[in-house]
């Protein structure tokens, strides 16, 4: 299905999930800047020129080049009502196949938190992922402790598979994640009488 030949949206009901463009870096920027002490503890160390214009252009390219070549889906959070950047999912390592299957990503601004714009953009990427792209698996890791994500992901369907030893480097050291998991045909805890 050629990702990169149209315009990629989806539309949520407060929310359209886009590309980030060239022209989002002041927002992007300041929401990050703002954010920092909010997002750095559930994050990979930040770069020196994490919030540098050059670092986000490059950003923007390989976001652009994911779709082109359909290996993930970068998308901005957008609030339709004032246009605001709240966040960002990104649907990547999409894997074809037998696997067709893809793992989420996401942030959000800390003064957006806890108004359900994560778990409204969840559900939206997850339908596109399996209407729209035909995968049959979405995975989602966090750290245990994160409670707000652990939430978000189960509000959104997604169940618990079990944890991922030294999964990924947050904060500059090596973290057990757990591991969740929405199926496009979920049969797990169900029998052939159900």
């Amino acid at each position: 299905m050629a990702l990169g030949r149209r315009k990629l949206t989806v539309e949520t009901d407060r929310l359209t999930l886009r590309p980030p463009q060239h022209g989002d870096y002041g927002a992007w920027s300041d929401l990050r800047r703002r954010s920092a002490d909010f997002l750095k503890r559930w994050e990979p160390t930040w770069a020196d020129d994490h919030l540098t214009r050059k670092s986000f252009t490059n950003r923007v390219y390989w976001a652009n080049r994911s779709i082109r070549n359909e290996t993930a889906i970068p998308l901005f959070m957008i609030r339709r009502s004032d246009k605001s950047l709240v966040g960002a999912i990104t649907l990547d390592n999409v894997r074809r196949g037998p696997a067709q299957s893809g793992t989420l990503g996401y942030w959000i601004g800390e003064a957006h938190a806890r108004q359900g714009y994560m778990t409204e953009a969840i559900a939206g990427i997850v339908h596109y992922a399996f209407f729209k792209m035909d995968l049959s698996r979405v995975e989602a890791a966090c750290l245990p402790e994160n409670a707000a994500s652990r939430g978000v992901l189960e509000r959104a369907g997604f169940k618990y598979e079990g944890v991922a030893q030294s999964y990924l480097q947050i904060a500059g050291r090596w973290r057990n994640h757990v591991l969740y998991a929405n199926l496009r045909a979920d049969r797990r805890g169900k029998t052939d009488a159900a």
